[in-house]
């Protein structure tokens, strides 16, 4: 099994889960090179994600694994899904965790590739011109819409500080540009969807599984698994329920 984390976090986020996948799998948790505690890599062309589903397919062929099942959280969602369909040999299933194939559509429902390129400079700019202090401020911000529970905040908080700026910025950008609806054609192994839902979200459980559905709607083999009282991190949110959606997945 390989386990993909999101934007700007560490590979920590999988720890509860893979010591217990660890007594029936063989794990390996990736963390990309600028997120986190791992050293930025420079890249010609500014592109993280590309970049990131080349060096795990490269990995996936040097040691040999056969058709993993990939675990990606977020950005890691994306991630698979790129491998998946760009390098259809070199998985065996997906779980992709509260992760769109556009991320955009969450700001825009009717967004397109070239809609979002002038929201994703926006986006980049800003990142990569905050004072340490904003970055902090930002940082704490957005780790308290993702996590609902108070006690993981800290550890996401680290993980996003410690992120090498551009790297964070250029990734966001990538991402707010990729429509990967178009591929999902291309992807024949099952893929199953979790997302997560609360009340706080301010809008209707339907609403939230419309978008999903509708999203994934060119995907051949696509299954949804909803966890409610949960925020982007439903790995820390709800793990009980996570770890039960996973060996579910693992199991068919």
């Amino acid at each position: 099994m390989i386990l993909i984390p999101g934007l700007a976090s560490s590979r920590d986020v999988w720890t509860d889960l893979a010591a217990d996948l660890r007594q029936r799998h063989r794990i390996h948790l990736v963390e990309l090179a600028g997120f986190a505690s791992t050293p930025a890599i420079s890249s010609p062309d500014e592109k993280v994600l590309a970049s990131a589903v080349e060096a795990l397919a490269e990995y996936i062929r040097t040691q040999r694994i056969n058709a993993p099942a990939i675990i990606g959280h977020s950005l890691g969602g994306e991630i698979a899904l790129m491998l998946a369909a760009r390098h259809p040999d070199q998985a065996g299933r997906l779980m992709i965790v509260d992760a769109l194939p556009f991320y955009t559509l969450i700001i825009d429902p009717a967004a397109t590739s070239e809609t979002a390129v002038s929201p994703a400079i926006a986006t980049r700019d800003w990142l990569r011109a905050q004072s340490p202090e904003q970055r902090m401020a930002s940082q704490e911000a957005s780790v308290a819409r993702l996590a609902k529970t108070e006690a993981v905040r800290p550890a996401l908080v680290s993980a996003g500080i410690n992120s090498d700026r551009k790297t964070v910025a250029d990734a966001v950008y990538e991402l707010m540009i990729t429509d990967l609806r178009p591929e999902l054609l291309r992807i024949k192994i099952p893929i199953e969807v979790v997302y997560a839902y609360d009340t706080l979200f301010g809008v209707p459980a339907a609403s939230v599984d419309a978008m999903y559905r509708q999203a994934y709607a060119t995907a051949p083999d696509t299954h949804f698994t909803r966890i409610d009282n949960s925020f982007h991190f439903v790995m820390l949110d709800q793990p009980e329920q996570f770890s039960s959606a996973v060996k579910s997945f693992l199991d068919k």
